[in-house]
């Protein structure tokens, strides 16, 4: 498993779960009390932050690269 959105059960918003988050160096993560996984939260009432998306996916991604 990559990555997933989901929804958080207590706010009702949307988020972008990825699975190796803790080795992603990003502001807009979240670990919370996660020890595998972070988040990025999605504001459902603005628009994608596309340039930000894009970016955290390609760094997950290139950790994917970087293992195989």
């Amino acid at each position: 498993m990559f990555a997933y959105l989901w929804i958080d059960k207590k706010t009702t918003e949307p988020y972008i779960l990825l699975v190796e988050g803790k080795l992603l160096d990003h502001p807009d993560l979240e670990a919370g009390n996660r020890a595998r996984m972070k988040i990025f939260r999605v504001k459902p009432n603005e628009d994608l932050p596309l340039d930000t998306i894009t970016d955290i996916l390609n760094m997950a991604l290139d950790l994917i690269r970087k293992s195989k």
